[in-house]
């Protein structure tokens, strides 16, 4: 809609104001309207031209408001209910108004901008529609934004990447804060399902750290008590049972678990200390007799091929005897190295073996008991055949051969068993 000529001229204060007024000699201002003169009142002390002026600028400035109305509709700035309103306004203003100017015709201006605010209603309606949806896109970007931020704080809330998850949750709530605000319930909708996770998250960490806070206090107190028998052993001269115990404190100690770094290297310091205490004394021990157990294995080596001298055992008896007496000697030496003297030990036990399997043997040809019993088993045998014997004359002198041939046969058997028994006899009594 084009505007009408008058209307545009408002901005231009509708020709000269000054044109429409007069300054009474007793300094009333008046203002020319269709209906004829009204007064609008007076400046004492000021020259007319100077009351007039300061009448003229106050209806100066209503046209202006005219002007700037119809500019704001013309540019769709304005919602029409408002602009409505504003005409209103406006009319009881210029009816009221104790100004200088063409009264009439800014009166009219006024009545032509309802058809221009229904002009330009489309063009309001349009322009709000682009705001909208601007404001709409603007709104899904920041929701979007946000429920990606949401997304993943929720898929980061049953992490146990404590360090770098707990960063990355911070790094999201800024991002969060940085973010496009939302309508109100949107927003909250939203945060606090993005809270919900990172105080999940913290809730599960404090957890984590309180345990672990809890296992790291008995860490260090079983290490601790590792320490203190530690350091008691650390004097000990015990070397071989020691020794043992501080494998056993070590097995312990690794499986205590492990504490706090800073105080675990302290304790594992404390038990070192203690632990190389003892082996360093244990190793001086070793180093001095090293010498004595040269010298004690030359001994044994010595000895041993006396005891091996016995063998092949011509008297029993008389090894036995000797054996005992470089047994004695042979414990009477001091400590040999372990895996030296076993070698020789291996040897020792041959040589013995030997001489007490002959021993065993000879007892057991001298036992009193077994000598009887193996007579009784040759006498028995003897007696047996010569029995077996004459059944078998016996029968076959009456003609009954078969029965002879089982005696016969009998009596046979036991010819070969006494054999037997006659050479184990003859074993006794050599």
């Amino acid at each position: 809609m084009t505007v009408p000529e008058n209307l545009s001229a408002a901005s231009a204060l509708i020709g000269d104001p000054a044109k429409f007024g007069r300054v009474g000699d007793d300094g009333t201002v008046y203002v020319t309207t269709p209906e004829g003169e009204r007064a609008v009142g007076s400046y004492p002390g000021k020259s007319a031209e100077e009351a007039l002026a300061y009448f003229v600028r106050k209806f100066e400035s209503l046209a202006s408001e005219v002007a700037l109305l119809a500019a704001r509709i013309k540019s769709g700035a304005m919602v029409p209910s408002d602009a409505h309103a504003a005409v209103t306004k406006l009319k009881e203003q210029i009816l009221n108004l104790n100004g200088v100017g063409d009264l009439a015709t800014l009166a009219k201006s006024v009545d032509q901008i309802p058809d221009l605010i229904e002009g330009h209603k489309a063009a309001y309606e349009a322009r709000k529609a682009t705001e909208n949806a601007a404001k709409e896109a603007k709104r899904a970007e920041a929701s979007e934004i946000k429920e990606k931020l949401v997304v993943e704080a929720e898929s980061l809330a049953l992490s146990e990447s404590w360090k770098s998850t707990g960063d990355r949750l911070k790094t999201l709530l800024d991002e969060w804060k940085a973010a496009p605000r939302l309508d109100k319930k949107a927003d909250a909708d939203l945060w606090k399902r993005f809270s919900s996770a990172r105080n999940k998250f913290d809730k599960r960490r404090r957890t984590h750290f309180a345990q672990l806070e809890s296992q790291t206090a008995l860490v260090t107190q079983s290490k601790a008590a590792i320490i203190e028998e530690a350091k008691k052993l650390a004097d000990s001269r015990d070397w071989l049972a020691t020794a043992n115990r501080f494998k056993e404190l070590m097995d312990a100690w690794k499986a205590a678990g492990r504490g706090k770094k800073s105080v675990d290297t302290r304790l594992w310091d404390e038990f070192k200390t203690a632990q190389d205490a003892f082996f360093a004394a244990k190793k001086v021990d070793l180093e001095k007799r090293q010498g004595t157990m040269a010298a004690n294995l030359a001994k044994r080596e010595e000895l041993i091929t006396q005891f091996e001298a016995l063998l092949p055992v011509s008297d029993v008896k008389s090894a036995r005897h000797k054996f005992h007496d470089l047994h004695e000697k042979w414990d009477r030496i001091g400590m040999t190295e372990r895996t030296k003297r076993a070698a020789l030990e291996a040897r020792l036990e041959k040589v013995q073996t030997e001489i007490d399997s002959l021993h065993e043997e000879v007892s057991r040809r001298s036992d009193p008991t077994a000598i009887a019993h193996a007579n009784t088993v040759v006498q028995g045998l003897l007696d047996a055949i010569e029995n077996y014997e004459k059944q078998a004359a016996k029968a076959e002198a009456a003609g009954q051969t078969a029965k002879a041939l089982v005696a016969r046969e009998a009596a046979a058997a036991r010819k070969s068993w006494l054999t037997e028994a006659q050479k184990g006899l003859a074993d006794f009594k050599k």
